[in-house]
C-alpha cells in the first residue's frame, strides 16, 4: 500500500499596512509623527534613507521623539537626553524601558507603508 504525502501550501497571513502618504514629507534626517488607529507613531528618514516607525512618545517623560535629533543609527529624546536605537527601540546607556518598534518601508510609487 503506497501512501502519498500531500504537501500543502503555506498558509500566507495577509499584512495589513497603512499608507502614511509620500516619504518626501519627512525631511532627510528628520521625524514625523503619526496617529494610526489610536496609537502615535513617529517615522524617522535618515540622511542615509533608511526608514524607521517607533513609538512616538518617550516612556520616561512623554517626550516627543519626532522632535529628537537622529543620527548614527539612535534618536536622542529632545526632553532628557535618552538615547534609543532607531532599529531595535532598545535604550542606550539608561534602563527605561525599550520603544516599541512598527515594520515599515517605501512603496515602489514612494509612499510610507506602516504594517500593523
Amino acid at each position: 500500500m503506497d501512501i502519498a504525502l500531500q504537501q500543502s501550501a503555506p498558509t500566507l497571513i495577509p499584512k495589513v499596512f497603512v499608507n502614511l502618504g509620500s516619504i518626501e514629507r519627512i525631511p532627510l534626517g528628520e521625524g514625523r509623527e503619526f496617529l494610526v488607529d489610536d496609537e502615535e507613531v513617529v517615522v524617522f528618514r535618515t540622511r542615509e534613507e533608511k526608514v524607521y516607525a517607533l513609538q512616538a512618545k518617550c516612556p520616561h517623560r512623554s517626550g516627543p521623539l519626532a522632535d529628537g535629533l537622529i543620527g548614527g543609527g539612535k534618536v536622542i529624546c529632545p526632553f532628557h537626553a535618552y538615547k534609543f536605537e532607531l532599529s531595535s527601540g532598545n535604550p542606550i546607556g539608561h534602563d527605561c524601558a525599550a520603544l516599541k518598534t512598527y515594520n515599515v518601508q517605501i512603496s515602489e510609487h514612494g509612499d510610507i507603508l506602516l504594517y500593523c
